[in-house]
């Protein structure tokens, strides 16, 4: 084994955890090591945010074509190529993948290709990918290995027939049938995507709504378009078996009086939620605890191992890149004596960019009224918004919700057109602290989605003007 190399801080992982707060180190003068077993960005950048948000991008583009009549445009003979659509979003990945590569390099930060071990005492173990291992030492380590998706046992995904979003990303060709286990943000996105490729796709959720994060009403709504558009939903229903054909799949579905029916499809996505990267890791050289697949954090990443820090999805929910970014540098910070503010996690907004896009920031209206509040609502459909007609895209919802004692913006959900991009208005306003007022008193620009942000606002203290 080579002499043992130091540095101030190594991080395990380089997504958007990882890298990120890699690059911060360096920022505040430290010296800094990278460990990562397979590509820069991790997860996010290789194989989920991004490749998803170009593949979706493709089936805009599609959907729009279908659509050209209704611009007063015409196109014809409208198809897809299948490979180009999957090359150009591999090609995305590259590029950003090259990116954070450049990125590390600028800020002088040392990127060590291969598996880390923790021995325990500030030291860990690398092994490249021949097996050969060299001893690192560092006085702080942040584990930032992400996650992976979750395996259901009997319902094993075989990467051929059963898809997990891996395989999903990279279809050889489009199938014509398709069943989703699972509608949180990644099942959705690849049913949208998929359907709008014209595949007939069925998802399948054991719980009474789809996107169970979001508020009841917006996901009802996002249902309903997606019902529209010919996706079939089953609530309240379970996979309970998978049986494989030579070229597809029969699955056995049980609802919830445990009536059973058969489903026979070409392909099957697994999107039934991810699962911490926290084995084979070295942790039982340490203090550092599990539980429920996930290492337990106490403020700014601290473990109960001295020096070891843990962020992203290997620390818990929710797990979103942007809060792994975010927990990284604030991580670093008060490993470098800095003082920042505690993550407030009602704060990190939750996108999901299926067509209609659904966004959330705060408490749903149901939780709000959960945690004691007397709610006022507001809500503004897109119908009411010049711009969102204008777009061709008069679907939608904006529903805020304000504690009616003192005005404070308790959270913010939205369904239709951009919504993705919209939310961080309402995010920006929860970490000023803004009450209605001010929200009130904000100009906002004619003729825009945002204008609905408004609406909702003053819907929420019966002010509404458009609607």
């Amino acid at each position: 084994m080579m002499a043992e190399t130091s540095f101030d801080l190594i991080v395990v992982g380089s997504g958007p955890g990882g890298y990120v707060a890699a690059i911060r180190a360096a920022q505040l003068g430290m010296k800094t090591a990278v460990v990562e077993r397979d590509q820069l960005g991790g997860i996010c950048l290789n194989w989920g945010c991004i490749p998803t948000k170009a593949l979706l991008r493709s089936a805009e583009v599609y959907r729009t074509f279908q659509h050209a009549k209704d611009y007063g445009l015409s196109a014809e003979k409208i198809g897809f190529d299948n490979a180009a659509v999957v090359k150009r979003s591999r090609a995305v990945s590259r590029q950003l993948n090259q990116g954070v590569g450049h990125l590390l390099k600028k800020n002088k930060v040392t990127v060590i290709q291969g598996t880390a071990t923790l021995k325990g005492g500030g030291k860990l173990e690398v092994a490249d990918k021949d097996g050969k291992t060299t001893g690192y030492a560092a006085r702080s380590i942040i584990v930032a290995t992400g996650a992976r998706p979750r395996v259901l046992p009997g319902l094993e995904p075989d990467k051929k027939l059963i898809w997990t979003y891996f395989e999903a990303m990279v279809p050889e060709a489009m199938p014509k049938s398709l069943l989703v286990m699972g509608s949180g943000a990644i099942g959705i996105e690849f049913a949208s995507f998929f359907r709008t490729m014209g595949a007939e796709v069925t998802v399948v959720e054991i719980l009474p709504q789809i996107l169970p994060v979001e508020d009841e009403e917006i996901a009802a709504h996002a249902r309903k378009q997606l019902e529209k558009q010919g996706i079939r939903i089953l609530t309240k229903t379970k996979v309970a078996k998978l049986k494989k054909g030579a070229d597809s799949v029969t699955a056995t579905l049980e609802d919830e009086a445990g009536k059973a029916s058969e489903l026979t499809v070409e392909r099957v996505i697994s999107a039934v939620g991810v699962v911490g990267n926290v084995e084979n890791l070295g942790l039982e050289n340490t203090k550092v605890k599990t539980e429920r697949g996930v290492i337990v954090t106490h403020g700014f990443g601290r473990t109960d191992e001295p020096g070891v820090y843990a962020i992203g999805d290997v620390a818990g929910p929710p797990m979103l890149a942007h809060k792994a970014s975010h927990e990284g540098v604030l991580c670093v910070e008060a490993i470098a004596g800095q003082h920042p503010h505690e993550m407030d996690k009602l704060k990190i907004p939750g996108c999901t960019y299926c067509h209609p896009q659904v966004a959330s920031v705060g408490l749903t209206e149901a939780k709000a009224k959960a945690a004691g509040y007397e709610v006022r609502v507001g809500k503004f459909p897109f119908i009411g918004n010049g711009k969102a007609i204008a777009l061709g895209e008069a679907e939608g919802l904006v529903k805020t919700v304000f504690d009616a004692k003192t005005g404070q913006l308790l959270g913010a959900h939205m369904v239709g057109a951009e919504v993705t991009e919209l939310i961080q208005g309402y995010v920006v306003a929860m970490n000023l602290e803004t009450t209605e007022q001010e929200l009130m008193q904000t100009v906002f620009p004619h003729p825009t989605l945002s204008e609905m942000m408004h609406e909702s606002v003053l819907s929420a203290y019966g002010r509404a003007i458009h609607f």
